[in-house]
């Protein structure tokens, strides 16, 4: 534990909430409400603060990290620091002279693609062209680290990042066979169990199209694993995984199953909790290094544990956080939970 005091090794950092898409699952209800964007001089102050937690990345993301105009000057204040910069985008913004800058500043880009054709995608990402808009992103990307490689460079390290849901979970293979080849020099693609964060957390959502154990088993299994990378170009990476460390149930922090990790909202508060509600204060106005320790001092405290401590299935770890939000959000939080919309049940891939 003295080690995860001394400071997180990744800040993911919300950079705005603004976004084009209205994902079915997204974790913070980016594009549902207000962007709570900070300046220029707030932005570089939060990164300063950043800094001074020497983590080893900082994960740009959203809402949609492209729609702030300044990404790419903060972005690279933090890399000049020496600490590494990363960014996921769901593709709809990017242009050719953005995946230019944004090669040069990131060193890992990561698009979002939630189906493997466009009627999957679209559906779960809630926008009508997003799945064209991400292939489109992917090629500008293939596009700039061909190049790079023809003039003996190192390639871009950019991939394929899908929430894996119910209704997407029947196109797992598709993807390797159907959209990695696209892509030549595409570097990588990891599939992540979605975990019951935002608006992923409502029960009917969790009903309907929360991964179930048995599912779980098989999209991680060896067997299922090892037929996905025979599937796929031998040059890309894929995983698979469970994304229960992302539960933070105390028993499992206590046992070092954890991954020391920051998560700052756009206007620099500092979530206690990476998927949950409730922030222990501002990097604008407190010292890093205070902030961290009351987020790890939450990662134990009795009302997780007890919350937590039933989790045995995603409708229960969902159950939990609805618990965990609304015990540690603040009345904003808690009228915005209210005004969420129930999900309707999928049709397809069922």
């Amino acid at each position: 534990m003295d080690d995860i005091l001394s400071g997180p090794t990744d800040v993911i950092w919300d950079v705005t909430y603004a976004c084009p898409l209205r994902c079915a699952h997204c974790y913070s209800e980016s594009g549902r409400r207000p962007a709570r964007q900070l300046s220029h001089g707030e932005m570089l102050r939060v990164a300063d603060a950043i800094v001074s937690l020497r983590p080893e990345a900082v994960e740009f993301g959203g809402g949609e990290p492209l729609l702030v105009r300044e990404i790419f000057d903060v972005a690279e204040h933090i890399r000049r620091a020496g600490v590494q910069v990363n960014l996921y985008t769901g593709g709809w913004t990017l242009t050719a002279r953005m995946a230019e800058q944004a090669t040069r500043v990131f060193s890992r880009i990561t698009v979002s693609v939630d189906g493997a054709d466009a009627a999957v995608h679209d559906r779960i990402r809630g926008r009508v062209g997003s799945f064209d808009r991400a292939m489109n992103a992917l090629a500008l990307l293939d596009d700039v680290s061909g190049r790079r490689v023809a003039e003996g460079a190192d390639p871009v390290e950019f991939g394929i990042d899908c929430a894996v849901v119910r209704s997407n979970l029947h196109q797992t293979e598709e993807f390797c066979t159907a959209v990695l080849p696209r892509f030549p020099h595409v570097r990588f693609l990891n599939f992540g169990a979605a975990v019951p964060s935002g608006l992923a957390s409502r029960a009917d959502f969790a009903e309907h199209e929360l991964l179930t154990n048995d599912q779980i088993r098989a999209l991680t299994g060896a067997e299922h694993v090892e037929r996905l990378v025979s599937a796929a170009p031998p040059s890309v990476r894929v995983s698979a995984s469970d994304n229960v460390i992302l539960q933070m149930r105390p028993a499992f922090v206590e046992q070092g199953f954890v991954i020391p990790l920051m998560q700052v909202e756009p206007d620099g508060e500092v979530r206690a909790m990476p998927i949950y509600e409730g922030t222990v204060g501002s990097l604008l106005t407190e010292e890093p290094a205070v902030l961290w320790r009351r987020a790890v001092a939450r990662w134990s405290d009795p009302f997780v544990a007890e919350a937590l401590s039933s989790a045995r299935s995603m409708g229960d770890w969902a159950e939990a956080t609805r618990r965990i939000d609304r015990h540690f959000g603040s009345q904003e939080v808690l009228l915005r939970i209210d005004r969420r919309p129930a999900y309707p049940a999928p049709a397809l891939g069922r």
